[in-house]
């Protein structure tokens, strides 16, 4: 038992009628290799039941006060019932990926219940050639994308034949199973924060000061350069950091306050095109990658007449997760970078892409990394949980501190299985709100294919799934550029130790959020 950080429990105060605040993906999986060459919904609930002992995000439950007057706490749920997890549907003929992407799109808009574990599978079948999709969705309090690559691999092999699993521990006897805390026990943890609150408010705005020109909206102030240079000097740290670009965000058609509603879209490129330009350009492939998205989004808005002069700004999440931590919660930050929408160049483009994601990883290195803690850590939990979401409303109704979040997480290259079913493409997708814009893209290199997610809100993005159309256009672009360049060997990786990939485990190389480079 333990109790959610302000960062954790911030993704649970973000909700409201609007904001579902989980993270899922979709799976693609040919279940022509299965034993019966079929995919079924008890074979997922027999998988689940062998192996949820080594995916405590999937056995936790909420236990907390009424009213948000505390953060709550993490408790082992006893007897989970995989029926009210686990889900089956059927698309119509002919089950084609639009229907696909409409059908997860209602899944993904709905919020989880919070009275059970913080997670959902969804079987859905009837897609065209035999395939089967499997979207699974667990709430952002729960995992990062560390913690969320691990659940993955637990349930994911490397063959059809399933790996062998070894058998949970007996638990020690016990005259009753551990129960979640008491009221009055929580209470008194309650009040013992609310006393101490106020010296970390004090300590969080101190660590926050340091990095104020690299936080959203802030940045933009009169002066926010100057008192980070300030507080750094008084606090000891006098190295000289890596100037960042202005982060003030335009007012784009992505940006204000969203409906219920979402739109979900996926699609894929070859892992090869996108090596082929990171060599050719003496870049990495994650460059290559934030190219892309900014060509993307560049195309949307020019075709809708709503290209803004200045460059779109994206946040993009980095893992903080030290190797042997906790497998439950998030240990991430966020790097926030301009990308190239502004620059009509595709070679331009790239070469500013590279330039400005250079600093910004430069600069990340060497500042704190935690001020998305520390701004969630500002503020009473009482506060939080009641005012939140009016908050993010407000504040999207005044203006962008950022446009949208972008994320790019390296996967394994080999082939893997669920249930005995080959998995041919895997699509992650993540949370929109009033203040991150109505709009998220996420990847994943998985066996030779960069696998785009996309999700929106349909009242700002009515054609969310033209995106994927101008993603492959924008890899077209980059591979008509690559005769004319000269082919220097790609720059080393510039990634924090705290931000590196543990070794991969026996089932696949370990999926992480990770700095692009």
């Amino acid at each position: 038992m333990r109790q959610l950080t302000a960062l954790d429990a911030q993704f649970l105060s973000v909700e409201s009628s609007t904001t579902a605040a989980h993270v899922a993906g979709l799976a693609i999986l040919d279940p022509s290799s299965t034993p019966t060459g079929a995919l079924t919904r008890q074979c997922l609930i027999g998988l689940l039941r062998e192996r949820i002992h080594l995916a405590p995000p999937l056995r936790m439950k909420l236990a907390g006060l009424p009213y948000g007057l505390d953060r709550p706490y993490w408790v082992e749920a006893r007897d989970i019932d995989l029926d009210e997890h686990v889900h089956e549907s059927a698309l119509p003929a002919p089950g084609d990926d639009r229907q696909l992407a409409e059908h997860v799109a209602r899944i993904h808009a709905r919020r989880l219940d919070r009275s059970r574990p913080l997670w959902e599978l969804h079987l859905i079948t009837g897609l065209s050639g035999g395939r089967v999709g499997v979207y699974t969705k667990v709430h952002h309090c729960a995992i990062d994308g560390v913690s969320g690559s691990e659940i993955l691999s637990t349930l994911l092999d490397p063959s059809p034949e399933p790996r062998l699993i070894e058998a949970p521990a007996p638990a020690p006897a016990e005259p009753e199973p551990p129960r979640a805390p008491g009221l009055l026990p929580m209470l008194a943890g309650a009040v013992a924060r609310s006393i101490v609150q106020p010296v970390e408010t004090l300590r969080s705005i101190a660590r926050a000061a340091a990095d104020l020109d690299a936080i959203p909206v802030v940045a933009a102030l009169p002066g926010a350069r100057l008192i980070a240079e300030v507080t750094r000097r008084v606090t000891g740290d006098d190295r000289p950091l890596p100037e960042l670009p202005p982060l003030v965000a335009p007012r784009t058609p992505f940006n204000g306050p969203i409906s219920a509603e979402r739109a979900v879209s996926f699609g894929s490129v070859p892992m090869t095109d996108v090596r082929k330009v990171a060599r050719s350009f003496g870049m990495s492939p994650n460059d290559v990658v934030m190219t892309l998205c900014s060509s993307a989004l560049r195309g949307w808005l020019s075709d809708h007449g709503a290209l803004p002069d200045r460059p779109l700004i994206a946040a993009v999440p980095v893992a903080v997760r030290l190797p042997g931590g906790d497998t439950i919660g998030n240990r991430i930050s966020a790097m926030i970078t301009p990308m190239a929408t502004d620059v009509a160049c595709p070679k331009e483009r790239l070469a500013t892409v590279r330039s400005t994601m250079a600093a910004a990883k430069r600069r990340f290195a060497m500042s704190h990394r935690t001020w998305l803690s520390d701004v969630c850590a500002m503020f009473p939990a009482a506060f939080s949980a009641l005012a939140t979401p009016a908050i993010f409303r407000l504040a999207g109704m005044a203006g962008a501190g950022i446009n949208l979040i972008v994320s790019n997480v390296p996967g394994p290259r080999t082939p893997l299985y669920l249930c005995g079913a080959r998995m041919l493409s895997y699509h992650p997708m993540s949370v929109i709100t009033d203040v991150t814009g109505g709009i998220s893209i996420t990847c994943v290199s998985y066996g030779g294919r960069l696998d785009f997610g996309v999700v929106a809100c349909p009242s700002r993005v009515p054609d969310a799934w033209s995106l994927i159309d101008h993603l492959r256009q924008a890899m077209d672009e980059l591979l008509e550029l690559v005769p004319e360049a000269q082919v220097p060997s790609a720059p080393e990786e510039i990634v924090p130790e705290q931000a590196r990939s543990r070794k991969a485990g026996p089932a696949e190389e370990t999926v992480r959020e990770k700095i692009p480079a």
